[in-house]
C-alpha cells in the first residue's frame, strides 16, 4: 500500500515538474500578434529604416533593414533579448525549428539603450536595427519578432510583426469604386491580377493573398481565394472580399511640444505629474461632406520640436481624448473604440472609450510619447465579437477617402511545410499602384 502511495506521488511530482518546463514554452508559442504584455513597456515601433510611416516588410537576402525602438518607465535598465518566429499567413506557427529558418544565434540581446534626458518622466530607451549579422531569417514568410527578458522566453515583453518578401509572383492591382450601387458611394474595391510564372500550381488553395487597409489587422481581408484561373494567372474580382468602408482622412494630434498647444490641444496642465494634455472634443463627422487634407492614414510619428534627439529625449504625458455623440446620448448597442497605430490598430481594452453619462461624451485617455499622432473613431456590434470596427456611424464612409492598402499573396508548395510570402505590392487610391 505504502509502495503504492509512493509511486503515486513520484508519478504526480513528476507531472507538475514536466508541466512547470512545458508551459513556459506553450504559453510562449501562444503569444498574439503586436501584444505588450509588460505595463511598463512604452512606445514599442518596428518600421522599415527611417520610416516611421511604414509596415515592416523586408526583401529576402536583399540587406533590408528595420529599426526597433521602445521604452521602459523607470531608470533601471534590464538585460533584454530578442528573437524570431516564424509563422504562417493565419499567424500560427509554422512547422520549423527555428534553427531551420535563422542563420546565427537564436536568441540575441539588445545592448543599445540610453537613460532619458530632459524628459519629467524618466525611462530607459531601447533601440536596435535588425536583422543583426549574427541572427539572419532564412525564409520568406510571416514573423514574430518577440522581445524578453533575461534570455528567459517565459518573461515575454511584447510581440511584433514583420515580413520577409521573396517576390515570384507579379502583382496587379488597382482601386475602382464597388459596382454594388448600395456601396458605390461608401466603399472602395481593390482589383488583382496575380502571375506566378515561377510557382508550381497544382491547387488553387495553394495562394493565400491578404490586403490590408492602412496596415490594419482588426479589419483585413484574408484567405481571398482567385474568381479566375488562366495559367498561372489568378485573377481576384469578387465584391465580397476585397471590398473596404472607405472611412474618411484620419482626425490628428501634434504633441511635438507640451510648451505650445497645438491646434487640437485644449489645455496643458503642466503642474500635474505626469502633465495632463486635454484634446479639443471631437465631434461625430458621418453627415458631413468629405473633404480632403493630408494625413499618415493612421501611423505615428516620435518627434520633438524641442531637443535634438526625440527617442531619448522627449517626455511623457497623460492625453485625454473625447468624442460627443449626437444629443448627448451614447450610441445603442456598440461600443465605441479609438483607433490608430497609438492604440496598437486593436479593437480590445487599449482602445475601448467609456461614455461618460454626466458630460454626455465617450472618453479615452492615453499615455503618450511626445510626437505627432492619427487616429480614428470607430464602433462595433456589442453581440458579435467578430464583426469588424465600423466608421459609419462615427466618421462615415467616402469612396474619394485616400486609403493605402497593403495586398501580401502567400504560396506553399506541395509538402511545404508554412506560408511563404512571395509577393507584396501597395496600391494608394489617390496615385494607383506602387510596386514593392
Amino acid at each position: 500500500m505504502r509502495q503504492t502511495i509512493n509511486m503515486n506521488h513520484q508519478i504526480k511530482l513528476s507531472l507538475s515538474i514536466i508541466i512547470a518546463i512545458i508551459s513556459p514554452i506553450w504559453l510562449f508559442s501562444q503569444r498574439m500578434p503586436d501584444k505588450v504584455y509588460s505595463s511598463s513597456i512604452k512606445t514599442v515601433k518596428l518600421f522599415p529604416k527611417n520610416n516611421q510611416l511604414a509596415i515592416p516588410i523586408l526583401a529576402l537576402n536583399q540587406g533590408d533593414e528595420m529599426e526597433l525602438h521602445f521604452d521602459e518607465m523607470g531608470l533601471s535598465p534590464k538585460n533584454y533579448f530578442y528573437t524570431y518566429q516564424l509563422c504562417n499567413a493565419d499567424w500560427t506557427e509554422a512547422a520549423w525549428s527555428s534553427f531551420d529558418y535563422i542563420r546565427g544565434f537564436q536568441q540575441n540581446r539588445i545592448s543599445t539603450y540610453r537613460i532619458s534626458s530632459i524628459a519629467k518622466n524618466p525611462y530607459v530607451h531601447y533601440q536596435i536595427v535588425l536583422p543583426e549579422r549574427n541572427a539572419i531569417p532564412t525564409r520568406s514568410g510571416n514573423y514574430l519578432l518577440k522581445v524578453f527578458q533575461d534570455a528567459d522566453t517565459s518573461k515575454l515583453l511584447f510581440t511584433k510583426r514583420f515580413y520577409i518578401v521573396d517576390k515570384q509572383t507579379n502583382i496587379g492591382a488597382q482601386f475602382l469604386q464597388p459596382f454594388d450601387f448600395q456601396i458605390t458611394r461608401t466603399h472602395q474595391k481593390i482589383q488583382l491580377v496575380v502571375n506566378a510564372p515561377q510557382l508550381q500550381m497544382i491547387n488553387p488553395q495553394q495562394f493565400k493573398t491578404t490586403i490590408l487597409q492602412n496596415g490594419r489587422w482588426d479589419n483585413a481581408a484574408i484567405n481571398i481565394q482567385p474568381t479566375f484561373i488562366r495559367g498561372n494567372t489568378l485573377e481576384f474580382n469578387t465584391e465580397q472580399d476585397c471590398v473596404f468602408p472607405a472611412g474618411k482622412e484620419y482626425r490628428w494630434l501634434d504633441l511635438q511640444s507640451f510648451r505650445f498647444e497645438s491646434d487640437r490641444v485644449e489645455r496643458i496642465n503642466r503642474l500635474e505629474f505626469p502633465f495632463q494634455v486635454t484634446v479639443k472634443q471631437d465631434k461625430v463627422r458621418s453627415s458631413l461632406q468629405y473633404l480632403y487634407y493630408r494625413d499618415t492614414n493612421g501611423f505615428s510619428e516620435i518627434m520633438n520640436s524641442e531637443s535634438l534627439n526625440p527617442w531619448w529625449q522627449s517626455d511623457y504625458a497623460e492625453v485625454v481624448f473625447s468624442i460627443a455623440p449626437p444629443n448627448g446620448q451614447a450610441f445603442h448597442g456598440v461600443n465605441m473604440y479609438l483607433l490608430g497605430e497609438l492604440t496598437g490598430n486593436q479593437i480590445g481594452d487599449t482602445s475601448l472609450m467609456q461614455f461618460d453619462a454626466k458630460q454626455g461624451v465617450y472618453i479615452k485617455k492615453l499615455f503618450l510619447k511626445q510626437g505627432y499622432y492619427n487616429y480614428t473613431y470607430v464602433t462595433r456590434d456589442t453581440k458579435k465579437n467578430t464583426a469588424k470596427a465600423d466608421p459609419s456611424i462615427t466618421e462615415g464612409n467616402y469612396w474619394e477617402t485616400e486609403n493605402e492598402y497593403n495586398i501580401l499573396v502567400y504560396y506553399r508548395a506541395i509538402g511545404g511545410r508554412h506560408d511563404e510570402l512571395v509577393g507584396y505590392t501597395v496600391v494608394n487610391t489617390f496615385n494607383s499602384q506602387r510596386r514593392f
